[in-house]
């Protein structure tokens, strides 16, 4: 991980490029280190969270995982954080299975043209289990998330943005400029005004996941026990199409 400050504006990086940004412990542990600061420094009013120029982070590392989750900010040091002050994502790129559910915990999406959104966990067996199965059809139109649920494919930025999922269409190489110019125009307002906004609206949006995140684990858990799942996580590291039993 690496993290700059411009301003008043914290930038957090993924930087695992040789390994498409997979999140690793490493990588959860610095998200969350990150977001600890941006919550206990007074002079931070924003955080924009990027990744590489070809990969925003094409999701969980499948050989050693996420880490356990952390005390602030769950599995990945965000997927169940609650936080008070505004997250930008500047995505460019692939983002891809848990990649797009870290873009699910920011409030705004910054993406270049290049840039795309996925769900694959239906190709290895699995399902989203870091809030994607839910927040998904909280931003998009609900048989777009379904259809990216069901068939593990991608969206395209340029889709995303007219679906009001991206709030800014850049050009490539252009996102995380992007994010930080609209981090600039929420760091000129009252920075209680926007904790205090933010909060509401949050409390309209997400509410109590307490009974979603129940159910998103419990499927998680019995799809961790089928042979279907070994055959998809096999499959993908042998680079092969996989053989489904449906056990």
């Amino acid at each position: 991980m690496e993290t700059s400050r411009q301003g008043r504006v914290l930038i957090v990086r993924i930087a695992r490029e040789d390994k498409r940004n997979a999140l690793n412990a490493e990588i959860s542990a610095g998200i969350d280190d990150a977001m600890n600061q941006l919550e206990d420094d007074a002079e931070l009013r924003c955080a924009v969270l990027t990744g590489g120029e070809q990969v925003f982070s094409a999701g969980a590392d499948l050989a050693k995982g996420t880490g356990t989750p952390t005390p602030r900010g769950g599995y990945v040091g965000l997927i169940r954080r609650r936080r008070t002050k505004p997250l930008i994502a500047a995505v460019e790129g692939l983002a891809l299975g848990g990649g797009v559910e870290l873009v699910l915990c920011c409030d705004l999406v910054v993406a270049s043209r290049g840039a795309s959104f996925g769900l694959p966990e239906v190709k290895r067996g699995l399902m989203p289990d870091y809030g994607g199965a839910f927040r998904s059809a909280r931003v998009l139109p609900v048989n777009v998330a379904r259809e990216m649920l069901l068939t593990g494919t991608s969206l395209s930025a340029e889709r995303a943005e007219r679906l009001g999922f991206v709030n800014v269409l850049t050009e490539n190489g252009g996102a995380l400029a992007g994010a930080l110019q609209l981090a600039e125009a929420i760091c000129a307002n009252a920075p209680l005004a926007v904790r205090e906004a933010l909060h509401v609206f949050d409390q309209e949006v997400n509410g109590d996941e307490t009974q979603i995140w129940e159910l998103s684990d419990a499927a998680h858990e019995r799809l961790l026990t089928t042979n279907d799942v070994k055959e998809g996580i096999g499959a993908f590291f042998e680079r092969r199409t996989p053989t489904w039993t449906g056990t």
